[in-house]
């Protein structure tokens, strides 16, 4: 945690990227909740914020998705919020699955953004990106990785954290980004992904 700041520079336009279901898997692995608001908070004060990116998959059809209230609240409160319908499908063995991944959404919004971006931060430890991590470094984008060792198994993919210009443990971040305490009626929105 000492060199944490070093990674970051006053001047640089720095975009946020978060897979929202991998970032609430490693942060529940870890035992805390996620306040959105301390987060997009904090990394404003590492340099110049353009844009805080939030990708999640909704379940449609439902009376009542849990993650909808944190949707709004994210999309109110400085993030862009990208968002696409699950599908539903059989698989092989009869089961019936929900599947909502959204990487391609983020690596095109990453390649997009990188000519306005000096430093990219991936809340993410998907291996499938660190292709899109080597081609904006590339670009002269610096990347900073933001997941977990600590859980069990670890979160981040070993080359993705290799491939990344820094890597931070977000068990690190708890103190700064968690929500104090684990009240289920104080909501901050991070509960629920």
């Amino acid at each position: 945690m000492i060199g944490y700041t070093m990674h970051f520079y006053d001047s640089e336009r720095v975009g946020l990227f978060i897979d929202g279901s991998n970032l609430y898997a490693a942060a529940k692995a870890l035992g805390f909740d996620i306040d959105y608001k301390r987060l997009l908070d904090h990394f404003a004060t590492k340099g110049r914020l353009i844009r805080a990116f939030y990708y999640t998959a909704l379940v449609e059809d439902q009376e009542y998705s849990p993650i909808r209230p944190l949707v709004d609240w994210l999309d109110y409160n400085g993030y862009t919020m990208v968002t696409k319908p699950t599908k539903e499908f059989t698989d092989a063995a009869g089961r019936r699955k929900i599947k909502g991944n959204m990487d391609i959404e983020l690596a095109i919004d990453v390649m997009e953004m990188a000519p306005h971006l000096d430093h990219v931060v991936l809340f993410s430890g998907d291996g499938d990106f660190r292709r899109l991590v080597e081609a904006i470094q590339r670009k002269g984008v610096r990347v900073t990785v933001v997941s977990t060792v600590r859980s069990q198994p670890p979160m981040v993919a070993d080359e993705l954290r290799r491939q990344a210009d820094s890597f931070l443990e977000l068990l690190d971040l708890e103190s700064i980004i968690g929500r104090g305490g684990h009240h289920r009626d104080d909501r901050h929105y991070g509960d629920d992904q």
